[in-house]
C-alpha cells in the first residue's frame, strides 16, 4: 500500500525546506516533530533562540553526567552495579572493570549491549571467544552466559533492553548494505582460545532476575559448547565500520545514524564526517523538540561541535518536553567559520518511556548544566 502523502499547512514568514534557505539572517528554526523524527512535524521561526530561557526551576531539566566522577571501584558482576539513568524498558549503567571476571554472569530480563569505551580484553560466552576493543558495540542475546577477560582495563557503557531484544533498523531506500554491512558483524568462535578454558573446576553463575541475583554453582565450567548453528549470537559492531549517510545540502536528523533498534528506545552513533557545504544548509543540529522521546547522548571521543565543556565520558540527559540544540557559542561559531570537518563519536538513546536518574547519578552531575544555554 503506497503511503498518503500529507502536504504542510504554512502561516507567516518561513523557508520552503526544513534546516535550509532560512528566509533572513537572525532567526532561529525549531522543529517540533513526533514518532522520533518519524512523524509529522513543524518548523518554526522564532526571533530569538528557543533555549535562551533565563531561569529554571523543577525536576524536569535538561542534565549533564560527567561518569569519569564515578567512583573507582571494580564489581566483578555488573548486577553489583546501579543504573545511572532508567525505566521499565532501558537501564543504563557505567562499568568499570580492571580485573577479568571471577565468575560467570547471564541477564534473564533481556538482551544487553556493551559500548567499550576504554580498554580490550575478550568476551567468553556460550558461543565462543571474541576480542572486544574500545569502540566496540556488543549485544549479548537475553539470557546469554558470559564473562570478561581483560587486556586493558575495560571502561563499558552498559545498556539494557529490558523485556525486550536488540535488531538491526529497516534502512528502506538506502539498501539494507547502507551506514554498515551486515557483513561486518563479528561472531565469537570455537577456537584453542575458547577450548583452553574448558574444564572441570567449580564455576560460579551470577543470574540477574529483576532485582534480585540468584547463584548457579556448577562442578565444571559451563561454557563448555564444541559448536553451534543457528541466526541467535552475541554480535559485535565497531564504530569504525559504520559509514553514515551525508547530506551536503541538508542536516540529517538523528535518526538517519539509528544503529540499533530496541523495544522502547532505539540506539544511534554519531561518527566523523564531512560538514555540510550548501550556502543555505543548516551546518549544526537544529533546534527541536522531540516530544515523545527522552534524549541521551554519551560522548565517546572527538570535539563535539554543538556542546561547550563537553569531553569524552560525559553524558547529557534532554528529557521531552523542552526544546534543546546547540549552545550559542557553538551555534554563533557555526554561523560566523562553518566547520568543514565534525570529528566527533557519540552514542545516542532516545527512549520512548521517561527516564529516571539514580542517586549514582546525582553524585556526578553538573548542576549549573541548565544554564549553559544562556549567552552570558
Amino acid at each position: 500500500m503506497t503511503k498518503r502523502m500529507h502536504y504542510p499547512y504554512r502561516e507567516g514568514t518561513h523557508s520552503n525546506q526544513a534546516h535550509a534557505d532560512f528566509p533572513s539572517k537572525g532567526i532561529y528554526e525549531r522543529e517540533v516533530g513526533r514518532d522520533g523524527f518519524y512523524g509529522p512535524a513543524t518548523h518554526f521561526h522564532h526571533r530569538h533562540p528557543p533555549t535562551a530561557w533565563s531561569d529554571w526551576q523543577g525536576e524536569l531539566r535538561p542534565r549533564a553526567f560527567d561518569l569519569n566522577l564515578v567512583e573507582q571501584t571494580t564489581h566483578h558482576s555488573p548486577w553489583h552495579i546501579k543504573a545511572i539513568l532508567h525505566n521499565d524498558q532501558c537501564k543504563i549503567r557505567w562499568w568499570q572493570l580492571d580485573q577479568s571476571m571471577n565468575a560467570l554472569v547471564r541477564n534473564a530480563d533481556g538482551d544487553d549491549l556493551l559500548f567499550v569505551h576504554q580498554g580490550s580484553g575478550a568476551l567468553f560466552s556460550d558461543y565462543g571467544h571474541l576480542d572486544i576493543t574500545a569502540g566496540d558495540y556488543v549485544v549479548l542475546p537475553r539470557s546469554t552466559t558470559w564473562r570478561l577477560e581483560v587486556d586493558m582495563p575495560l571502561t563499558l557503557l552498559m545498556i539494557e533492553n529490558t523485556g525486550g531484544r536488540y535488531g538491526l533498523p529497516d534502512k528502506g531506500l538506502i539498501g539494507r548494505h547502507a551506514i554498515f554491512d551486515p557483513a561486518v558483524l563479528r561472531v565469537p568462535a570455537i577456537n584453542e582460545r575458547f577450548q583452553a578454558q574448558y574444564s572441570e573446576h567449580t564455576t560460579r553463575v551470577f543470574v540477574k532476575r529483576g532485582d534480585t541475583v540468584s547463584t548457579i554453582t556448577y562442578p565444571f565450567n559451563p561454557l563448555d559448547a564444541i559448536g553451534w548453528h543457528g541466526d541467535l549470537s552475541v554480535i559485535a559492531l565497531n564504530w569504525r565500520d559504520i559509514r553514515p549517510i551525508m547530506s551536503h545540502r541538508y542536516h540529517l536528523p538523528p535518526s538517519a545514524h539509528t544503529t540499533f533498534v530496541a523495544d522502547g528506545f532505539v540506539i544511534c552513533t554519531f561518527v566523523p564526517r564531512p560538514a555540510e557545504t550548501d550556502e543555505g544548509a543548516l551546518k549544526v543540529p537544529f533546534y527541536h523538540n522531540n516530544d515523545d522521546y527522552d534524549e541521551v547522548l554519551f560522548y565517546h571521543m572527538g570535539q563535539f561541535f554543538s556542546r561547550d565543556h563537553i569531553k569524552p565520558g560525559m553524558m547529557t540527559f534532554h528529557p521531552a518536553g523542552f526544546t534543546h540544540g546547540p549552545h550559542p557559542k557553538a551555534y554563533q561559531k557555526a554561523q560566523q567559520t562553518p566547520p568543514t570537518f565534525l570529528d566527533e563519536v557519540a552514542v545516542m538513546i532516545d527512549t520512548q518511556n521517561a527516564l529516571r536518574f539514580s542517586a549514582e547519578a546525582r553524585k556526578i552531575e553538573l548542576a549549573d548544566y541548565v544554564n549553559s544555554w544562556q549567552e552570558s
